[in-house]
């Protein structure tokens, strides 16, 4: 780290993060002028303190969730897992579909602890962001992150205030939980490779694990 950011860190010391966010990565971010934690596929971070969240995304989602009235938020990124059922699809199924229970997991786990911390499900802004095209498979991965998203924040009426979805480029996601601003960056196409074997990376490792969804929203 250079003196200017060692002296900038110096001047606003890390806040504490949230209990059970503590591995999350965060560094003094320059640009942002604050802290800023930065989360990989299958990640989530709350704060109530004045931090930036970051991620780069391809065919992933990642949902920015606050409560302005008492300036805490969110972010996550997830993706859903490959739909391999027979027959009738069961991608929204939320009893049959593996897809949804993750989905689900991902947004239910970012809303409860943002509820932990004293937000109204009433009062949360939510804004959506990646499910670009950009893994070559013959199904569009991220049209249905986008779907699933929109489907499940219609489902439990919470309040869509933004998004920026699809198209066919990666994205580089800053978000300022406590003002709600997000900027984002549509990366260049010769790093979607990159981005692409990552995300291929991550839907293998569901085979190998599967989530178990036992949260709930209260």
């Amino acid at each position: 780290m250079s003196s200017n950011l060692l002296n900038s860190a110096a001047t606003h010391p890390k806040p504490n993060a949230v209990r059970g966010h503590e591995g999350i990565q965060r560094t003094w971010d320059p640009h942002a002028d604050r802290w800023c934690a930065k989360i990989l596929p299958g990640e989530y971070y709350v704060t109530n303190h004045d931090e930036a969240i970051t991620t780069v995304l391809g065919s992933c989602i990642s949902a920015c969730i606050r409560d302005p009235a008492i300036r805490v938020g969110g972010m996550n990124h997830f993706m859903l897992p490959e739909d391999t059922t027979n027959g009738k699809s069961a991608w929204l199924d939320a009893e049959l579909g593996l897809a949804t229970r993750y989905g689900s997991f991902a947004m239910e786990s970012l809303i409860n602890d943002l509820l932990k911390l004293g937000a109204k499900r009433e009062r949360l802004e939510v804004k959506l962001f990646g499910g670009g095209r950009i893994l070559a498979s013959m199904t569009d991965v991220g049209k249905r992150n986008i779907d699933f998203a929109r489907n499940w924040l219609r489902a439990e009426r919470l309040n869509l205030v933004g998004e920026d979805v699809g198209e066919t480029t990666p994205r580089r996601v800053l978000y300022f939980t406590q003002t709600g601003r997000v900027l984002v960056k549509h990366l260049r196409t010769l790093e979607s490779r990159a981005i692409a074997t990552r995300e291929e990376q991550y839907l293998t490792s569901f085979k190998q694990k599967p989530v178990e969804n036992d949260v709930e929203l209260f």
